[in-house]
C-alpha cells in the first residue's frame, strides 16, 4: 500500500513534506519505496507533468526517521537550499525518546564519528582519524518519566546517524534503535526519532521560514503527556 504524503508547504520553489517513518529518503539498494520517487508521481499526477519531474533532495532523514522533509522543486532551488545546509543555516530540530535521564538537563556534545559503509554503522573515533567528521548538536530534556526522556535536539552538523550514536555512546540509546541501542530495544519496537522542525531563507525571496511537523500521540511520545 502506497503512503499518503502530507504536503505542509508548497509553492515554485519549495516542497514540505511529512515524511513517515520506515521509507528511505531516496531509491536505496532494497527496492523499496522512497519518498523522493514517490514526490515525483505526485508531481506528474496532480500538474498533469509530460517527461520527467525534477524534486531535488536536499537533505536526508533515516528510514525509520518520520517528520518534517525539505526537497526542491527547482535546480536553482537545490542548489541554493545546498548551500544553506553546507554554510549551517539551514537549521534542523528533532525529539527523540531516550533511555535514562542525563545529568545536564542542557548541553552540547561534539564528536567525530567515522562510517564504515560496509556495515551502514557509524562509531565515535578520535579527531584525527583518517574520514573522521565533526558532529556537534545541543539537547534539552523536555520531561522525564521511568528513566526515560524526551529530549529537544537542535542539530548544527548532518552526519549519518550523528543523533543516534552520539546519545548512544554516552549511554542514553534511543527508543526503538535497533542498530545502537540493541541491548535495550524490543525487535519491532519503533526508532523514536522525529523531524520537528526546519529553518530556512526562501531560495528566492529570501525570507525567513520556519515548517514544523508535530510525532505522533502514541507510544512512546505520550507517555510525556506533552505533545
Amino acid at each position: 500500500m502506497t503512503p499518503k504524503i502530507t504536503i505542509i508547504y508548497e509553492d515554485n520553489h519549495l516542497l514540505v513534506v511529512e515524511k513517515p517513518v520506515n521509507i528511505p529518503s531516496q531509491e536505496d539498494e532494497t527496492g523499496d519505496t522512497d519518498i523522493l520517487t514517490l514526490l515525483k508521481t505526485d508531481i506528474k499526477e496532480r500538474y498533469g507533468k509530460p517527461g520527467n519531474v525534477f524534486i531535488g533532495l536536499v537533505h536526508r532523514l533515516d528510514r525509520p526517521v518520520g517528520g518534517v522533509m525539505v526537497f526542491a522543486k527547482t535546480s536553482k532551488a537545490a542548489s541554493r537550499l545546498s548551500e544553506q545546509v553546507r554554510t549551517r543555516q539551514f537549521k534542523k530540530t528533532y525529539m527523540a525518546v531516550i533511555h535514562g535521564i542525563p545529568a545536564s538537563r542542557d548541553t552540547l556534545f561534539k564528536d567525530f564519528l567515522l562510517k564504515d559503509n560496509r556495515t551502514n554503522m557509524v562509531r565515535v573515533v578520535t579527531e584525527n582519524t583518517e574520514g573522521a567528521k565533526e558532529a556537534v548538536l545541543e539537547y534539552s530534556i523536555v520531561g522525564s518519566i521511568n528513566n526515560m526522556s524526551l529530549v529537544r535536539i537542535n542539530l548544527h552538523t548532518g552526519r549519518p546517524h550523528q543523533i543516534r550514536v552520539q546519545f548512544a555512546q554516552r549511554g542514553y540509546p534511543l527508543y526503538g534503535d535497533q542498530k545502537y541501542g540493541s541491548g535495550v530495544n524490543k525487535p519491532g519496537q519503533q526508532l523514536a526519532l522525529w523531524s520537528v522542525e526546519i529553518t530556512l531563507k526562501h531560495p528566492t525571496r529570501g525570507e525567513d521560514m520556519t515548517f514544523g511537523s508535530t510525532p505522533p500521540n502514541k507510544e512512546p511520545w505520550s507517555w510525556f503527556g506533552i505533545i
